[in-house]
């Protein structure tokens, strides 16, 4: 298995080393990288590109490592002895797979995406290195083990909320995606609006990066807000010449709200624009 990136995911060299060096060797490839560029969406093209079944595991805040391996709930067994329901008499009814049991009985070679792993608690990672590095669990109710009959292509995302342990990083291979530039941004563009107007592809990537450049700004756009941007710029038939204006009353980009996600940064261009008009006035 070799990820050569895709016609629908503009991958670097450097992310494509990355990720045919975690299927070498066997380790679990770590993503990180500003949001919005392009980790989650990495294992669903890797998937897609090995013609691998792709398993999902989102991590929130209150998920267990335990989730992932399985859930038993006692509670629904006690209420259905009381109720003199047979069920009981088999306690698999009461176990819920998790996504890496899913994973291990798979017949063929899957890739296992477990996005954003530093939302959970600190012990999350700890709790799975067992797990990530024999590829077995024990299921304590039933007494069986379950391993996986193909090792999974493991790809974990983070977006650097936290620090992960040092025991976890060193079973990982690690990868940092760095933000696009110019050229690599071009090339994204291209490949989500195929045929789009040179100027104007040229005028937003002006203006994106103009505004990512701003001294004080709390979120800087990233690469998916960028594509939403361009793609209001089409359904609204903005010119590339409404880019381009010089006006300091208009300094602004149109649609942003597409590209400033919070007040405060809304608030700076407003005070950057009064600022310019003042200085034009005194001119």
């Amino acid at each position: 298995m070799r990820f050569e990136g895709s016609p629908r995911y503009v991958a670097t060299d450097d992310l494509r080393i990355a990720v045919n060096a975690a299927i070498t060797l066997e380790r679990p490839l770590l993503v990180k990288g500003e949001p919005g560029t392009g980790k989650t969406v990495l294992a669903i093209e890797v998937a897609k590109s090995v013609g691998a079944p792709l398993i999902e595991w989102h991590v929130k805040s209150t998920t267990k490592a335990q989730q992932g391996l399985y859930d038993y709930d006692a509670v629904s067994r006690l209420r259905d002895s009381q109720l003199g329901d047979k069920r009981v008499e088999n306690i698999g009814n009461y176990i819920k797979k998790g996504r890496l049991w899913d994973a291990f009985e798979m017949d063929q070679r899957p890739v296992l995406l477990i996005d954003e792993i530093d939302k959970a608690d600190i012990e999350f990672p700890n709790d799975l290195l067992q797990e990530l590095d024999r590829m077995e669990f024990f299921v304590y109710e039933t007494g069986e083990t379950i391993r996986a009959r193909h090792r999974p292509i493991v790809i974990i995302t983070s977006n650097s909320e936290k620090e992960l342990p040092d025991a976890f990083l060193r079973r990982c291979f690690f990868h940092f995606i760095k933000f696009p530039d110019a050229e690599t941004m071009r090339d994204i563009v291209d490949v989500h609006f195929p045929g789009l107007k040179r100027h104007l592809v040229a005028e937003s990537l002006r203006v994106f990066f103009e505004l990512r450049d701003v001294p004080g700004l709390k979120k800087r756009p990233s690469t998916s807000e960028l594509l939403d941007w361009i793609k209001l710029l089409l359904s609204e038939d903005i010119a590339p010449e409404m880019l381009s204006e010089t006006d300091p009353r208009k300094l602004i980009p149109p649609l942003h709200g597409a590209l400033l996600k919070n007040e405060q940064d809304v608030q700076l261009f407003e005070r950057l624009a009064f600022l310019s008009r003042r200085r034009s006035e005194q001119r």
